[in-house]
């Protein structure tokens, strides 16, 4: 039964349920007065960003009601989950409430909190914000609380700093925002914002602190410990907490250090900046892709830093500066290090080090782990175990070796453990809760001293010193130093409070801050573990430094600590903790290791093939190779794992061979690598250096973590994967060399895919560095005694620098007490320069430098000297110099004298022959010495004509880079390289050699792009050009491929870049013959100076025009040829109307393959003997395009097919022509024709010069010449043709003269730069109503018309100029004007202009006198001489503006292709254009006459060689001026020149007004026999001359051959141009002398007949001597091949109708083909319509075949009659029967000739209907002769010369003779009987039938022809034999 209560009980209830009562509505009043609060704050969340979002939850996952209503902050969930759902508002922060100056470099605001809701509690109202201008590259800024003061981190190296009160200029300002408060920091040089606080609120709590910085941009290193599997940052939402952690390395997780540094790279200036968060407290730090970072940190102040540099190496140095540079290793500590956990004691310490040394391993330091302990107790070991450890380690040192143990923090807490006792007495420890903490280690339960207490650094020195008097370490490596605890706390746990639990904790491993460590509200001296937990590692390695110090008071050690601080690096290295034998672990080891250079903290390294787990020997091996280059390098591994020192794989293991190699070249090294230790001690350097340190101008190396570099010149490439051999690598912008080898690597700044076999990684060498060697030994002790090295690796400009930084490697202070040797070496102007800087003689120990590498050097060195302290010493040793040429490595050994500690000097010379100089001073032959070398140019005199005395160095102006080789093509970017006195390429304009060579040639482009094509397998294309400025290109389209076609297998070449220096090598595939090879001097890409050098593979190279050569092949002996488009006749290199930048060259092997320069602009080629090319031109860009044959005709071919076919001439274009200049009227015409007719002289075109014109004016017709139109059409009724000249220049000084005023209102014509004004020159056209003086020379010329140009590159000009000539056609005005022409004549088009420049002169002085003035005939006048001035502006299709100056040279080209066309719409046929300018392509619509020639025996020798350039340049229809056109012609010359001309192409006599008349019938009956005979020669061979054009045409064959494209296995027709060939099957050999009745020829190995007497002869390649008479020329047919021919007639229209014949000849197999094409002859595009008609012959042994190949012209109403078939070099032996398959029907033909001594037959058929196109097949059967007796009249056409044989009795010839003439005799005839002797070995002749020959009429205009018969009566034997029949007609 329950109690009463009593009253006081009731009292008592009551009251307590009143007070809860009264506490409910107290705390109701503060909710509703809290809720006040909050609803009263309206966030502000503009449309902020993604990426710029801050988080206001941070590492919490919070509801959208938590965040918008409790936090107060914005909601906007979106799909990518990293973003910040809940993030701050506008409106959030502090503001600042008062500021001022405190000082002038000093400023502080008070800063006052905004309303808002709380984070995580305890928000301080009032902060301070303060900022120091510490230095002109450091800001310190540090925000705290107003009123109370909080924990700072104590740093002695912050705390010693002084203020620098005489700071004149900061690289950075300050700005601050004051509403919400927020800072701006900026660059002063740009005004770039680097820190912008205000992307995010600053937040101030207690417990909470958080600033965030807006970056400029995403390049962020550093922040640490943690593992980075990459150097640079991700910054997509990545948050690293920074806690110091005992943890094994995990990504994403704290690790051992704590590191709030971060370096930021701004963009490829190299500007760089460094933010340092003095703060020690657990924290997180964000990255965004703003790109952003925050901060968030659980205690202090907000302390920062910020350091700018110019580059990232200075942010390096100044924040180094801050926080103390590294310590000095001892040099011992640069050896490789052997270490384990577990030895299983000290017999099994002592087998590996055996093992090792016997494996002959260069190892310095032996370690000991925990393992060596009594109890894993610190400053004990085990006696028992490790029995006889002290004298273990004296044995070490006696070896050369050293020792380092192992020390732990945590204490045993066992009475009568001295350490433990000693420190008890002191009260050193760390406190919790006033009593000891207690943790535990390995010993067991631990206490941990409290290194920020003054009395625990003497305690633990007097610990070291009393152990080191037991066991004599040299190091001692620190381990479990986070502090490290085996508790979570201590041993009796953490209380729950704000410390252990705080209100925000930082994204740590396990999210608890002690675990793993002691309790946070432990107490040390310094405060609370809380804020000090970080800096425990530091401090000890504060301490341990100290004890050392006492330990070893002269001597430097060894510190290794595994928890960091900023500072650190100034008493300790580092190792990377517990990692795990992995492929991860090896790689990520090379960004922790980067990380921590910039920390600081420069001797670190990762445990050599791993810590924990098994290590493979693949990856051990791996690692191994890596280690070698790891600052501190160090095999290391736990307990329970297999062995994994270098030795334990194996004595002669893969392992161990490879570990020996790279650690001998490690030690090989070490006077390097100790030299960037010092200056990393001294200056704050990185020591393992990421490459964008060194090159931050290349974004690509921004990312790269897997290589990295010793200081700036060894850049390490390891192999990190597992089972490869290959590494996909990055190849920074320099010269690298191959550390092996010596050779220098193809590759620059580009990623490449590298080859490293299984014992093997990447080293090389930078150019433009010294590294100081050692010879190598197994210990630094033993090495250090070694004779010392140097390499050195040259840059672009054979030069380099290094430093050497020695001591004794052991002495304390050696630094501060200057007690060292400081060298600096460097090469330049061929010398090494040892000069000391710091000099403390007694490190020296006698040493010497005995041997030097010179990496590089690109000559052969010679003339040594050596100086020592400036005196010469005796360089007896020079002789041990060996150079290799392959390598380009010089090796000098055994050098004496050169002792440590003196300065010394080597000094060279570079030779160089005289065929490899290159011209410097192009444009002054007469160049001084002083001028020469201003330009940086090296100078020699010399006798030997041609040989500059200014050359070219061969130090480069550009490095070729990215070289990508792709299956297409290559490309890479070429950079201008920097100069030796100036680093920038801006004012290395005029700076480098080659660079000053070229400063007066204008500015120069620094980047350029190099794009090679394979375009085709034989066709290729390298470009070079302005990657940042687009500038003139060529406009003449091109055949090429969309897309590049082939096989990559079946391509005929291989491409390379070079890189050291740059050139571009091709290489042909079939015989490994390097073709092109631009790694030469004097590379020079300038705004107005463009010069590329190469080698040629022989000297026979031909072509460039257009310029009279003496040669067919260039002459390489230093000679220079211009390309300028001039008005300037045939003369020795004088540059002429075209311009071909083509050349095609012969290889040794009689390859060939052509080369052409897509380039416009005025420019000039030299040739010399090395043999080698040089292109200099004035503009534009290298656009080369390369085919490879490889015989020469397919050059042509490919060449033709690349820039267009030539042109289909009519068939009458291939008749004879005439024109003269000074024609006085039609009548003079008239009756020139009217002779030629009554000559019989073959004649098919008369031309008109401009004599026809009124005033010389376009598209007028003279008074003089009002018949003309009347006189042509009696000429064309008669089959003739009529082609009329124009020029460009079109009259401005006229009245109603419309081409100009409708050009005029067209706006054709070219006018000055931005300016409708017309730039007026002056040409042929008068002024009207004056009298004309032609006495007068051009430059006077009152008489001239002001002439204007039309401008046929715009569009508007090609439809005037149409026109225009329409109406010439026409004439609709006056149709009794109009002239039918049948094809066009182009002058003065290149243009021509009678003043330079303009009537007013040009104004811009530098485009008319470039910088560089080619070697051109107005080099002195300048390039507007003679014509127009370059500023003038032409207009190209698409619109763009273009100057003269670019597109003079295309002129020609771009009036030639609207006048053919034009031409062929107003005559409806095919038509024909000759024009003087040309340029390549020009032959598509054109032929080309060699300009204005002189009457002389030189320029009739030279059209030969005129002409086979232009077939080259693939213009087939050429020929000169026949007789020549200056000067008067002499008859003989004359004749000789009729004789060569009848086999132009282009076969025309043209002469000037002034000089006596040369056409045909102006001479005497003589003259006109030679013309007839030898026109007739052509007529009749005009079937095959028209094939070869067409074969030109649509297979890009040459016409005009020269005898090398079908003979280049024959060395000696490489130089023959004074005979020619016509196609593959006529060889021409004409008189080229005066007085000469015989000339010497040469016949290269073939069959040839004589075409004249038909006989045949082997020639085996051999020089003959013939017989050349004034009336002959030789012809020969060369054996093998079928000619069609036709019967000759007045002209063409009346030879077309003729019977054809075939001559078959022969070779030594009786074999021969041949072709045929056949069309209208007149028709547009016949060939590409269908229209024609194409057979094949071929002959074999006794047939003869005619394959029809196409046929839809020929038929039964248009037959083309075969009346002949000839066949030479038969057999010796009688035909005795012929049959004929025609229309698929055979018969026997008994009309025949067989002559078996000169092994001819003759097949007559003209007495038949036999249509070429059913002509199917010939066959001929040999046999016994018999006799008959019949006549038989012949109409064949007879030899003019022939043989004396003919006159034998035994032998005989049908002859058809006739002669020109008005008789009107009768036909008469002759009989001759002739007795055919079977025995006689002499030709008989099978008549079986009179045949009545075919009158043949050659012209209607013939009224008469006398004639003579020769009837044989023939007594044959005829054989009885197969097929016998009646042989009677």
């Amino acid at each position: 039964m329950a109690r009463k209560l009593s009253l006081l009980e009731l009292i008592l209830i009551i009251f307590i349920v009143f007070v809860l009562i009264l506490d409910i509505l107290l705390l109701l009043l503060v909710l509703e007065k809290d809720q006040g609060k909050e609803n009263s704050f309206v966030p502000d969340c503009p449309a902020i960003p993604e990426s710029e979002r801050i988080d206001c939850a941070p590492g919490q996952a919070v509801t959208q009601e938590v965040c918008s209503w409790q936090r107060g902050c914005c909601w906007n969930p979106v799909e990518d989950t990293n973003v910040p759902k809940c993030f701050f508002p506008k409106n959030w922060g502090y503001e600042v409430s008062n500021d001022r100056w405190n000082k002038s470099l000093v400023f502080s605001a008070q800063l006052k909190r905004l309303p808002s809701p709380t984070l995580f509690g305890n928000d301080v109202s009032d902060a301070l914000f303060t900022a120091e201008y510490q230095t002109s590259n450091r800001l310190h800024f540090k925000i705290t609380d107003f009123n109370n003061r909080r924990y700072e981190v104590h740093h002695e190296s912050i705390s010693s700093l002084t203020q620098n009160d005489s700071i004149s200029n900061t690289s950075y300002q300050v700005e601050v925002i004051k509403n919400p408060f927020s800072i701006k920091i900026m660059r002063t040089s740009n005004r770039k914002v680097l820190l912008d606080t205000g992307i995010g609120p600053l937040q101030f709590a207690q417990q909470y602190l958080q600033l965030s910085f807006r970056l400029p941009s995403t390049n962020l290193y550093g922040l640490g410990e943690h593992v980075h599997q990459q150097y640079r940052h991700d910054m997509n939402w990545k948050t690293w907490p920074i806690f110091t952690r005992d943890t094994s390395p995990t990504e994403g997780v704290n690790l051992y250090g704590a590191h709030t540094f971060f370096l930021c790279l701004e963009d490829a200036s190299g500007s760089s900046f460094g933010v340092f968060l003095m703060n020690s407290n657990a924290m997180e730090v964000t990255l965004q892709p703003a790109p952003a970072i925050t901060y968030r940190t659980t205690g202090g102040i907000l302390d920062f830093y910020v350091f700018l540099g110019s580059t990232p190496e200075q942010v390096v140095q100044e924040y180094l500066e801050l926080v103390g540079k590294p310590f000095l290793p001892s040099y011992w500590s640069l050896g490789f290090q052997l270490s384990r956990r577990n030895y299983g004691g000290i017999e099994g310490l002592k087998k590996v080090v055996s093992r090792n040394r016997a494996a002959g391993i260069p190892y310095d330091v032996q370690y000991s782990d925990i393992d060596y302990m009594d109890g894993y107790k610190d400053f004990t070991y085990d006696n028992r175990t490790f029995y006889g450890l002290p004298e273990f380690a004296k044995e070490l040192h006696s070896n050369g070796q050293k020792y380092v143990i192992v020390m732990n923090p945590g204490i045993a807490n066992h009475s009568g453990y001295k350490p433990y006792d000693d420190g008890k007495t002191k009260r050193i420890w760390v406190y919790q809760n006033d009593v000891f903490a207690v943790g535990k280690g390995h010993p067991g339960w631990t206490i941990f001293p409290d290194f920020s207490n003054p009395v625990t650094s003497p305690w633990w020195t007097e610990q070291f010193e009393e152990f080191y008097k037991t066991l004599e370490f040299d190091g001692v490596w620190i381990e479990m130093d986070e502090v490290s605890n085996l508790l979570q706390g201590s041993d009796v746990g953490c209380e729950s409070n704000s410390l252990n639990n705080p209100p925000f904790t930082p994204r740590v491993l396990d999210r608890v801050l002690f675990e793993k460590t002691l309790c946070m509200d432990t107490e040390f001296y310094g405060g609370l573990h809380y804020d000090v937990h970080s800096v425990y590692g530091y401090s000890m390695a504060q301490a341990t430094d100290s004890a050392m110090e006492a330990v070893f008071p002269n001597k430097r050690s060894l510190i290794l600590s595994r928890s960091t601080f900023a500072g650190s690096g100034k008493f300790a290295g580092h190792w990377l903790g517990d990692n795990t034998a992995s492929w991860n672990d090896l790689r990520w080891s090379i960004s922790s290791i980067l990380e921590f250079n910039l920390f600081g903290i420069p001797m670190v390294g990762a445990n050599i093939c791993g810590y924990e787990e098994d290590t493979t020997e693949s990856l051990c091996r791996r690692w191994m190779q890596l280690g070698a280059f790891y600052p501190l390098s160090r095999n290391h591994n736990g307990p329970g794992f297999v062995d994994q020192d270098p030795a334990s794989f194996g004595a002669d293991s893969l392992l161990v061979n490879s570990s020996r190699h790279y650690l001998n070249i490690r030690y090989t090294l070490l006077p390097y690598l100790y030299t960037l230790f010092y200056l990393a001690h001294t200056r704050g350097d990185t020591v393992a250096r990421p490459l964008l340190h060194e090159f931050y101008q290349d974004p690509a190396t921004w990312d790269v973590h897997e290589q990295f570099l010793w200081g700036p010149a060894l850049l390490i490439t390891p192999v990190l994967h597992a089972d490869v051999d290959q590494v996909n690598a990055y190849i920074p912008d320099a010269i690298w060399y191959d550390y092996e080898t010596g050779v220098a690597i193809q590759w620059r700044k580009q990623q490449v895919q590298m080859q490293f076999p299984e014992d093997r990684i990447g080293l090389h060498l930078r150019g433009g560095y010294i590294l100081p060697t050692q010879k190598p030994n197994t210990t630094t002790e033993a090495s250090r005694k070694n004779f010392l090295g140097l390499i050195i690796a040259l840059d672009h400009r054979r030069e380099a620098k290094g430093e050497l930084y020695w001591d004794d490697g052991i002495s304390k202070d050696a630094v501060t007490k200057e007690n060292y040797l400081l060298y600096d070496f460097s090469v330049a102007s061929n010398r090494l320069r040892a000069n000391i800087i710091k000099n403390y003689s007694n490190c020296s120990d006698g040493l010497q430098f005995t041997e030097i590498r010179i990496l590089g050097m690109d000559k052969e060195p010679a003339n040594f000297t050596v100086m020592v302290n400036n005196v010469p010493i005796s360089c007896s040793n020079c002789s041990n110099v060996v150079y290799s040429a392959s390598t380009k490595v010089v090796t000098i050994t055994d050098l004496q004298g050169l002792r440590l500690g003196h300065e010394f000097s080597i000094e060279w010379t570079l030779p160089v022959n005289d065929t490899e100089k290159f011209n410097c001073y192009p444009d002054d032959p007469s160049a001084s010495e002083e001028s020469c070398r201003q330009r940086g140019c090296l100078w020699e005199p010399t006798a030997a004509a041609g040989v500059p005395p200014c050359y070219y160095d061969t130090i480069p102006s550009y490095a070729a880079s990215n070289i990508q080789y792709l299956p297409t093509g290559i490309t890479a970017d070429l950079t201008l390289l920097p100069d030796a006195l100036n680093p920038s390429p801006t004012v290395y304009l005029n700076r480098s050699p080659s660079a000053r060579a070229a400063r007066h040639l204008s500015a120069r482009i620094n980047s350029l792009q190099l794009s090679v094509v394979y375009h085709t397998e034989s066709m290729l294309q390298f470009k070079i050009y302005s990657s940042t400025n687009r500038r003139y290109e060529v406009p003449v389209p091109l055949n090429i491929p969309a897309m590049p076609v082939g096989s990559p297998e079946q391509r005929l070449y291989d491409v390379s870049i070079q890189t050291n220096p740059f050139g571009i090598q091709i290489r042909r595939r079939s015989s490994n013959t390097v073709i092109w090879d631009s790694q030469l001097p004097g590379f020079t890409f300038n705004d107005m100076f463009l010069s590329i050098s190469t080698r040629l593979p022989s000297e026979y190279i031909y072509g460039f025009g257009e310029t009279e050569h003496e040669s067919f092949k260039r002459n390489t002996g230093w000679n220079t040829w211009g390309m300028f488009a001039r008005d300037e006749p045939p003369g020795y290199k004088r540059n002429s109307y075209g311009v071909h930048p083509y050349y095609m060259a012969l290889e040794g092997n009689g390859s060939a393959h052509g080369v052409l320069l897509l380039n416009s602009n005025a420019m000039d080629v030299t040739i010399q003997p090395t043999p080698a090319l040089t292109y200099r031109t004035t503009g534009g860009i290298l656009d080369f395009y390369m085919v490879l044959g490889p015989t020469p005709e397919l050059v042509t071919q490919q060449y033709t097919e690349l820039i267009g076919r030539p042109v289909m001439t009519p068939y009458w274009a291939l008749g004879f022509q005439l024109s003269r200049y000074g024609y006085h009227n039609d009548t003079e015409i008239s009756n020139l024709y009217d002779a030629m007719v009554a000559a019989q002289i073959p004649y098919d075109v008369q031309q008109v010069d401009m004599d026809y014109m009124e005033r010389k004016l376009d598209f007028t017709l003279s008074p003089r010449f009002k018949d003309l139109a009347h006189l042509v059409d009696r000429m064309k009724k008669n089959g003739m043709r009529f082609i009329p000249i124009l020029d460009p220049a079109i009259s401005g000084n006229e009245t109603g003269y419309l081409p100009f005023t409708r050009g005029q209102a067209d706006n054709v014509f070219i006018k000055w730069p931005d300016s409708s004004d017309i730039v007026w020159g002056k040409a042929w056209p008068d002024l009207p109503n004056v009298n004309v003086d032609e006495s007068l020379d051009h430059e006077t010329q009152l008489y001239r018309a002001h002439v204007a140009f039309p401008d046929f590159l715009r569009n508007s000009t090609v439809a005037w100029w149409k026109k225009e000539i329409q109406e010439l056609y026409e004439n609709p005005r006056e149709p009794e004007k109009s002239l039918k022409f049948d094809g066009l004549w182009l002058d003065m088009n290149e243009p021509s202009n009678f003043v330079d420049g303009s009537v007013s002169g040009c104004q811009d002085s530098i485009l008319n006198n470039p910088p560089y003035m080619p070697s051109l005939e107005s080099r002195d006048s300048g390039l507007s001489s003679k014509t127009l001035c370059m500023q003038s502006q032409q207009v190209l299709p698409d619109g763009s503006l273009v100057r003269h100056y670019d597109v003079h040279s295309l002129y020609g080209w771009a009036q030639t292709r609207p006048t053919y066309e034009a031409v062929q719409q107003v005559t409806g046929q095919r038509g024909v254009v000759i024009t003087r300018s040309t340029f390549p392509s020009s032959g598509r619509w054109a032929g080309h006459w060699l300009g204005g020639n002189t009457a002389s025996w030189d320029q009739l020798r030279k059209s030969i060689i005129g002409m086979m350039e232009f077939s080259l340049f693939g213009m087939s229809y050429t020929g000169a001026d026949i007789c020549g056109f200056f000067g008067n012609a002499e008859y003989e010359m004359c004749v000789r020149w009729m004789q060569l001309g009848a086999f132009y192409p282009f076969s025309r006599n043209h002469n000037t007004i002034g000089t006596r008349r040369q056409d045909p019938v102006s001479w005497d009956a003589a003259f006109e026999n030679y013309s007839r005979s030898v026109l007739q020669t052509r007529y009749t061979l005009l079937p095959y001359l028209y094939t070869l054009m067409h074969k030109a045409h649509v297979e890009g064959s040459t016409v005009v051959r020269p005898l090398l494209h079908e003979f280049a296995d024959d060395t000696k027709t490489w130089e023959i141009d004074r005979q020619f060939m016509l196609g593959p099957a006529i060889l021409i050999s004409p008189v080229l002398e005066n007085g000469t009745s015989a000339i010497s020829a040469y016949f290269p190995r073939a069959r040839w007949y004589d075409y004249s007497t038909e006989s045949g002869e082997e020639s085996a390649g051999e020089q003959k001597i013939l017989a050349a008479p004034l009336d002959h020329i030789n012809l020969h047919v060369r054996g093998g091949y079928i000619l069609p021919w036709q019967e000759p007639a007045m002209n063409t229209h009346y030879s077309r109708q003729n019977f054809m014949g075939l001559t078959v000849a022969l070779d030594s197999d009786w074999k021969a083909h041949g072709q045929l094409f056949w069309d209208d002859g007149q028709s547009i595009d016949t060939y590409e319509k269908g229209n024609y008609f194409l057979a094949n012959f071929t002959a074999a042994q006794d047939t003869l075949q005619i394959q029809t190949i196409h046929n839809n012209y020929l038929n039964d109403s248009n037959p083309l009659k075969v009346g002949y078939i000839r066949i030479w070099g038969m057999k010796s032996a009688y035909v005795t029967e012929v049959r004929v398959n025609h229309d698929n029907k055979q018969f026997v033909e008994t009309n025949f000739r067989s002559n078996p001594d000169n092994q001819t037959l003759t097949i007559q058929l003209t007495d038949k209907i036999i249509h070429l196109e059913k002509l199917t097949e010939v066959t001929w059967i040999h046999g016994d002769p018999v006799v008959t007796t019949s006549p038989m009249t012949s109409t064949f056409p007879m030899s003019p010369h022939p043989s004396p044989s003919t006159t034998e009795a035994t032998t005989y010839e049908t002859f058809n003779t006739s002669s020109a003439g008005t008789s009107t005799d009768a036909p008469s005839t002759s009989t001759v009987f002739i007795t055919a002797i079977p025995s006689l070995t002499t030709t008989a002749t099978v008549s079986t039938s009179t045949i009545v020959p075919d009158t043949i009429t050659p012209s209607s205009a013939r009224t008469t022809e006398d004639s003579t018969s020769i009837t044989v009566l023939i007594t044959t034997l005829s054989p009885r034999s197969r097929g016998e029949h009646d042989m009677a007609s």
